[in-house]
C-alpha cells in the first residue's frame, strides 16, 4: 500500500517534476561547451534530448554570449542554428590583410616579386588594420579556395540552412597609373561546378585619398555549395616601379545567420 500510494503521488506530480528537472537540465547545459551539448548530453535521454533541443536553452545562451538579433521584431527560425552560426562566425580567409606576408594566397599571374606587402600609406576604417598588398605592373591576382566542410559547415548545414555568405574587400590606388581593381568570387559545388557568383566589371582607380569597400552578400543560392572561390586582384596599365598598383586589405569571407547581416 505504501508503495502504490507512493506511486499515486508522484504521478500526481508528474508535470511538475518533469519541468523541475527540465529547468535544473537546461541550467546545467547552459555552462557546458555548445558542441558537447548537442554530441554528448543529447544522446543520454529521451529527457536530456529534450533539454538539450529546447528553444529556450539555445536563446538563453544567445543572450548570455551577447548574440543579438539584426532586427529584434524578426525571431529566427531554429535558435540553435542562431547560436551556432554567431558562434561560429569568423572571416574564412586567411592572412587577410599581408600580416603574415603571402602565406595562404595562391599567385594566379606572375611570380611573388609582383606583389609586395607593405605598411599602410592611409589610415584603414578597421584600425587593426597596419599592412596591406600592393600589386605591380601588368595583371596581379591572387585566390584563396575556401572548404567549407573542413571549416565546420557540414553539406547537410548548408543544404538545409543556406545561410548568408557575406564578401567584403577593400582597395585603395594612391598614384594615376590607370588602375583597375578586379573581384570574383564563386560559390562551387562538390565538382567545382559554378552555382552562384559576383564578378562585377573592372573599377577604374587611381588617384584615391580613401579606401573603397566592396562588398556583397550570397542569399538564397540553393543546395550544393561546398566551395568557396575568392580571386581579387588589379591590371596596372602605366609602368613606374615595382609594386606601385593598387592596395589591398581586409578581404573578409564570413557565414551569418540567413537575413541578420
Amino acid at each position: 500500500m505504501l508503495s502504490s500510494n507512493r506511486n499515486a503521488t508522484e504521478d500526481d506530480k508528474g508535470p511538475k517534476y518533469t519541468k523541475h528537472i527540465h529547468l535544473i537540465l537546461e541550467e546545467i547545459f547552459l555552462n557546458i561547451p555548445h558542441r558537447q551539448v548537442v554530441r554528448v548530453c543529447r544522446l543520454v535521454c529521451r529527457r536530456w534530448r529534450e533539454a538539450a533541443d529546447s528553444e529556450s536553452l539555445w536563446r538563453q545562451k544567445c543572450r548570455r554570449e551577447r548574440f543579438h538579433l539584426h532586427d529584434a521584431t524578426k525571431a529566427p527560425a531554429d535558435w540553435r542554428i542562431f547560436y551556432f552560426l554567431c558562434k561560429n562566425r569568423r572571416n574564412l580567409l586567411k592572412n587577410p590583410s599581408g600580416e603574415d606576408k603571402l602565406k595562404g594566397w595562391l599567385l594566379f599571374d606572375g611570380s611573388p616579386k609582383h606583389w609586395m606587402v607593405s605598411r599602410i600609406t592611409q589610415p584603414h576604417p578597421n584600425e587593426k588594420v597596419q599592412t596591406n598588398f600592393v600589386t605591380s605592373y601588368g595583371v596581379c591576382r591572387k585566390a584563396q579556395f575556401i572548404d567549407l566542410k573542413k571549416e565546420g559547415y557540414s553539406p547537410s548545414f548548408m543544404d538545409e540552412f543556406q545561410p548568408d555568405i557575406k564578401l567584403t574587400d577593400w582597395y585603395t590606388a594612391p598614384w594615376d597609373l590607370g588602375c583597375e581593381y578586379m573581384i570574383c568570387v564563386k560559390l562551387l559545388n562538390e565538382r567545382k561546378e559554378v552555382l552562384a557568383g559576383f564578378t562585377p566589371d573592372p573599377v577604374n582607380s587611381g588617384p584615391l585619398d580613401e579606401w573603397i569597400h566592396v562588398t556583397h552578400v550570397f542569399r538564397g543560392y540553393g543546395p550544393g555549395v561546398r566551395y568557396i572561390c575568392f580571386i581579387h586582384g588589379s591590371r596596372v596599365r602605366r609602368f613606374w616601379a615595382e609594386c606601385c598598383g593598387i592596395h589591398l586589405a581586409d578581404s573578409c569571407i564570413e557565414i551569418f545567420p540567413a537575413g541578420d547581416l
